[in-house]
């Protein structure tokens, strides 16, 4: 079994204070817009965000069946929202995203999950992007309690400890690449008319 993580726990604090999970990419709230394209290659969603955002992210995910997961400690972090998105995902192998990634690629997930042992993650132009990730459930979150317990929360210290396969992903990463992230409305606007799906 798959799943998929969406992660959604942050302030958006480069946003002006909304929530940028929910603004509309294409007439669609973002955060649909990626669990659209997650639920491409997953047998379930798995929505990680904080307490308060709970009634807000259903709405936007109206129809979608999906497990939430509340940050019991908001504001930790990514690593910490894919510590108990992990907690709360069923699948063997886990797709993990950031909400804010309107191009995140279906095709590009599947040649991670082929590809993955404890984990997958892609490389564009000499980077690695842990927030396109597949990660083995088991091995994941032990590298992400080791993680916090050092005081860290850099996601390149949990691919560290899950020794991923890298996969190579230039190819992708030339047309529209699915790791572009919105931090701030200038962000959106570069994003927002014409992405496809």
């Amino acid at each position: 079994m798959r799943s998929g993580l969406i992660l959604a726990g942050g302030r958006s604090t480069r946003f002006g204070g909304a929530d940028k999970s929910l603004a509309e990419v294409d007439g669609r709230p973002m955060i649909r817009r990626v669990a659209d394209r997650l639920g491409e290659v997953t047998d379930e969603l798995v929505v990680n965000c904080r307490d308060d955002q709970r009634t807000a992210v259903a709405d936007a995910l109206d129809g979608i069946p999906c497990r939430v997961a509340v940050d019991p400690i908001p504001d930790e972090g990514p690593v910490a929202g894919m510590r108990t998105g992990l907690r709360v995902a069923s699948g063997t192998a886990v797709a993990v995203v950031a909400c804010d990634m309107p191009r995140a690629d279906p095709a590009l997930f599947e040649r991670l999950f082929e590809a993955v042992d404890s984990a997958a993650v892609p490389r564009a132009e000499g980077r690695l992007h842990p927030l396109h990730a597949v990660y083995d459930r088991h091995a994941g979150r032990v590298a992400c309690d080791r993680t916090l317990a050092t005081g860290s929360r850099r996601l390149y210290d949990v691919l560290a400890r899950v020794d991923p396969v890298v996969v190579d992903a230039d190819d992708v990463a030339r047309h529209r690449s699915p790791f572009t992230n919105v931090n701030s409305r200038d962000d959106l606007a570069t994003v927002t008319g014409g992405i496809g799906n």
